[in-house]
């Protein structure tokens, strides 16, 4: 079974849920409608239902324009290399920010999706630590290089950006690679044949340089052994007709 998306179609999704933000925000230009009331506002019976809306209302155009090209790239990051825990990242992100703004943030409206992206930022980040795979220390450093300024908007700036939703956001995305890090499977690493054990075991070229040698070193020892051994009984038959040519010459003399 195909567990692991295609990036094509994790651009699609991702794609589509930025297409539905600009609908909403389009909305409000054409019909001049103030959705901001959809917003978290702290500790108050009618922030709540902000904790489900509030990513998908922007303050403004720009607002919305500001965190488009982040989502899009952050988003197809989290879907396209980690499929089995893409959904519950972006579920805890986007509920656990969103509580946790409306229970200790300031007296205001909070939204806009830059929770979301703070969050999967920073889990991108954190579960590569964990991993230590080629896959996510990949889209590790590429995350880093282009949205790294992240690690700073955590904390107080401006004081009509709500830092409070970047914090938990982020916040809320360590937690994720706390308890999803080993969900995903790594992918394969590739083994070259010298790294099977089996085939370590088999002598070398060198062993079999010095066998060889060996093998040879014994050979000519024998064919030397073997050579000197027939000499010496050619020395040995040359010596026993001596003697009988000595022997036949003095019985010759005798008579």
């Amino acid at each position: 079974m195909k567990t692991k998306p295609s990036l094509q179609s994790s651009i699609t999704v991702i794609s589509f849920f930025i297409g539905f933000l600009w609908c909403i925000k389009s909305f409000e230009l054409l019909f001049h409608v103030d959705l901001g009331w959809l917003g978290v506002y702290p500790q108050a019976v009618q922030g709540i239902l902000g904790i489900l809306t509030a990513p998908l209302i922007h303050g403004s155009a720009e607002h919305l324009f500001n965190n488009t090209l982040s989502l899009l790239i952050l988003g197809v990051f989290l879907l396209y290399g980690y499929p089995r825990s893409r959904w519950r990242v972006l579920l805890f992100v986007w509920l656990f920010s969103g509580t946790c703004v409306w229970l200790f943030a300031r007296n205001a409206y909070h939204l806009g999706a830059s929770g979301l992206t703070h969050g999967v930022f920073f889990y991108l980040f954190v579960v590569s630590l964990f991993r230590r795979d080629k896959s996510s220390i990949a889209i590790m450093m590429a995350a880093f290089f282009m949205y790294g300024g992240m690690t700073m908007t955590i904390f107080p700036r401006q004081e009509n950006v709500s830092f409070e939703y970047h914090l938990f956001g982020a916040l809320a995305g360590i937690i994720s690679a706390l308890l999803w890090h080993k969900l995903d499977p790594k992918p394969s690493i590739k083994r070259y044949e010298w790294e099977d054990p089996e085939i370590a075991d088999e002598p070398k070229i060198g062993e079999q340089w010095l066998s060889a040698e060996k093998f040879y070193a014994q050979d000519s020892s024998q064919q030397n052994l073997s050579e000197y051994r027939t000499e010496e009984n050619d020395n040995d038959k040359i010596e026993d007709k001596n003697q009988q040519v000595r022997v036949s010459s003095i019985i010759r003399e005798k008579d």
